[in-house]
């Protein structure tokens, strides 16, 4: 394993470029970082070689006798600077694993303001930001319109509910989801970013997102295009004093894909779980969960107010500099000036 950067600034030795030799089927060059736990480097692994996560067996990758376990950090491994990484599986069709059927991680928590800055100012989540950004293959479906500014959406619980069952997908899908996004379109181009990996590799993460967004008939609506759609590919793995490792969606990634078009002024992003936006606190605005569709679909107008907040909003110059998490007050004065 080959590190890069100055080795007397223990931030410039994060970023490591690993070789990883697939047993009958050559050599690859995997970068990771050295706070990214075995998983992430598995998934990586996977977008080279199409070997599922669950599938790799990574021979020398260990702690004394015993395999490292996926929530390990690279950084807590022994591995050599000279050590070339073995890997053991064998490529299976792709299978299409619902969201059902995976570990529900429900539980978000609160970072302090220390903490969020810490996260975002550490050259580690910085040079990991780049990473993305030259790896990451961003697939426009349709390309970006100049002027309009960005949503971002995340999907299970916030567009869909994924744990309830229905004969039709549509059973579950979020009560005025259409009329949202068509109010939405004509200010703002709209990005799909979904977390889900399912315990595989990317491909499949995003053949669900693909599937769902079909079922749902986003993808055909006449009313409205999607820009694009993201997976959990385009995160990175962060570390904090209080929380330890974790996922987040690092608005970065996109900026970096079209920065002619989009930045942190013209972009807010959707999301249930607040720790998707540590790196981007100030773009990110939490929105109710929808959970128990069956039950809470006759009720639930949530995308019908954040529809007149995205439009009370849209002529604004710099969308960073508001309280997303106040959005119901300045949807509710934005329509009492237009009735006065």
């Amino acid at each position: 394993m080959a590190s890069q950067g100055d080795t007397s600034n223990p931030e410039s030795v994060e970023e490591l470029t690993m070789m990883v030799k697939w047993s009958g089927n050559g050599t690859f060059v995997v970068r990771v970082c050295a706070d990214d736990t075995v998983g992430e480097l598995k998934r990586r692994i996977c977008e080279l070689t199409n070997v599922l996560p669950k599938r790799q067996k990574l021979l020398n990758v260990r702690v004394g006798a015993t395999p490292a376990v996926d929530s390990m950090l690279l950084s807590q491994l022994n591995i050599k600077l000279t050590t070339k990484i073995v890997m053991m599986g064998t490529v299976e069709d792709e299978i299409l694993v619902e969201p059902v059927d995976a570990p529900e991680v429900v539980d978000d928590f609160e970072l302090g303001q220390e903490d969020t800055v810490d996260i975002m100012d550490r050259e580690v989540n910085k040079q990991k930001l780049r990473r993305r950004i030259e790896q990451f293959k961003l697939n426009l479906i349709n390309p970006p319109r100049p002027g309009k500014k960005c949503l971002v959406l995340d999907i299970d619980y916030t567009l869909f509910d994924h744990r309830s069952t229905a004969e039709n997908p549509r059973e579950l899908m979020r009560p005025y989801l259409h009329e949202f996004l068509t109010t939405a379109y004509q200010f703002y181009d709209v990005i799909i970013w979904s977390a889900t990996r399912d315990d595989s590799c990317g491909a499949v993460s995003m053949k669900w997102v693909e599937v769902k967004m079909k079922e749902l008939g986003v993808l055909s609506h006449p009313d409205y295009k999607i820009t694009a759609m993201m997976d959990h590919l385009a995160m990175i793995t962060v570390q904090s004093e209080s929380h330890g490792v974790f996922d987040c969606k690092p608005l970065g990634v996109l900026w970096g894909k079209c920065p002619e078009f989009y930045n942190s002024k013209n972009t807010i992003m959707f999301d249930d779980l607040r720790r998707n936006f540590v790196m981007n606190p100030q773009n990110g605005l939490v929105i109710k969960p929808f959970r128990k569709a069956h039950i809470n679909r006759a009720s639930d107008q949530e995308l019908l107010g954040l529809a007149d907040y995205l439009v009370a909003i849209s002529a604004l110059d710099d969308l960073s500099e508001l309280d997303h998490q106040r959005w119901k007050d300045y949807s509710d004065q934005h329509k009492r000036r237009r009735r006065s």
